[in-house]
């Protein structure tokens, strides 16, 4: 039987042909938002499902985190039957997404140029790490990107090695970047009827979402260094201990440092000629920190906290993970959802991170937990059968 979720983007087939981070993450919300994904995997599945610890019921919690809400069929495109079924696949669909290496497809005809010549309307999103030209050889790994784009060399202490980021940030804004091109490209669909090809890669991801530290270097021929947590155009803009450890203290433009002034008793700063403005206050940082550090040093961080928050001032605690989900449950966000209720982790539902995205009217579906390897195989060859008109 044919999928038919509800969503905003209810009617739209995707044959998602990717496979680690970036695309499943944009394919999972294009499921999200009631797209049918069809998850096609090789015999041994994505390779996020080895990626282990941690784990829920022996399945990893990476791969659950990015994979709900599809059906998953598993295909050998080296095996005749498998692949005329995965062309099937890619003819019928409205959206094929994938990240193969440069050409990686076309020795299977699922390239597309071989997709288009059938399908003249999929929107085909290719991801890869560094393009489809000059770095078409190399291999598309967040932590690559990470070190070859710049970031690391702006991350960690001013004086010592430079660092990843937390997560694979890079992946994540790729995907995101894939998501909106498909989603302008069936907007441009609509007027043209005709699809087209999106192309996203890493790098390029990485330069654009550097913003204003790949600009410094673009528009003012600046190049950027580690500064720790401090921020290169704004002061106060970083962690400042308490009495009891750091609170994230933020002004961001003269009325808030003038706010954080009274808060702090010493409302004369905010007229001081050495940090009345934003430059000023850059400029002179090491003078305006220790000044600020004194008061802050009189209270905890949880009190300075509840002042900050009543006198406007942006602040907040440096949570872990767990603390960051409880503060969203504690605003009213419902961060968590229960997702479907059988799964590559067992029976029973499954509690992910919620869809970011609100709408005033459309929903989301949580309907599929994220699926074992071909767990819907039967299911997707019987339609794919039926479009090609055979009945075994």
């Amino acid at each position: 039987m044919t999928h038919a979720p509800s969503g905003p983007l209810s009617g739209l087939l995707v044959a998602d042909f990717s496979r680690i981070l970036a695309g499943p993450y944009a394919t999972m919300l294009m499921a999200d938002l009631g797209a049918d994904v069809i998850k096609v995997e090789a015999p041994g599945g994505d390779d996020t499902r080895t990626w282990v610890p941690p784990t829920r019921d022996g399945v990893s919690t990476y791969y659950l985190s990015i994979n709900r809400n599809k059906r998953s069929v598993a295909l050998d495109l080296k095996n005749e039957d498998d692949l005329r079924l995965a062309r099937a696949i890619a003819r019928r669909a409205d959206v094929m997404i994938e990240n193969f290496r440069p050409g990686g497809l076309t020795k299977y005809a699922l390239d597309y140029d071989s997709v288009a010549a059938d399908n003249t309307a999929v929107v085909y999103a290719s991801i890869s790490g560094f393009g489809a030209g000059g770095g078409a050889h190399l291999p598309g790994y967040d932590l690559l990107v990470q070190a070859m784009s710049g970031l690391m060399s702006l991350t960690g202490a001013s004086d010592g090695p430079p660092y990843r980021a937390g997560i694979s940030v890079f992946d994540v804004m790729t995907g995101m970047h894939a998501l909106i091109g498909v989603l302008a490209a069936l907007r441009e669909r609509e007027h043209s009827g005709r699809g087209q090809h999106v192309e996203v890669n890493l790098l390029s991801s990485a330069l654009s979402g550097l913003v204003n530290q790949t600009g410094a270097y673009a528009a003012g021929g600046i190049v950027p260094h580690r500064m720790g947590n401090g921020h290169p155009s704004l002061f106060p803009y970083e962690p400042l201990p308490t009495a009891d450890g750091d609170i994230i203290v933020i002004a961001g433009n003269d009325r808030q440092f003038g706010a954080l002034c009274t808060a702090l008793g010493v409302p004369a700063l905010a007229d001081d000629p050495r940090f009345r403005t934003v430059g000023d206050r850059t400029a002179n940082r090491e003078t305006l920190r220790p000044l600020l550090e004194k008061q802050l040093a009189q209270r905890t961080k949880a009190e300075w906290f509840d002042t900050f928050v009543t006198a406007g001032v942006p602040a907040g605690p440096i949570n872990s993970i767990a603390e960051g989900v409880e503060f969203a449950t504690g605003l009213g966000l419902e961060p968590l959802v229960e997702v479907g209720t059988d799964s590559a982790a067992g029976s029973g539902s499954i509690p992910l991170v919620r869809n970011p995205i609100r709408f005033s009217r459309s929903g989301h579906r949580y309907d599929l937990a994220p699926p074992a390897i071909g767990e819907q195989s039967d299911e997707i060859k019987a339609e794919v059968r039926a479009w090609l008109g055979e009945t075994r």
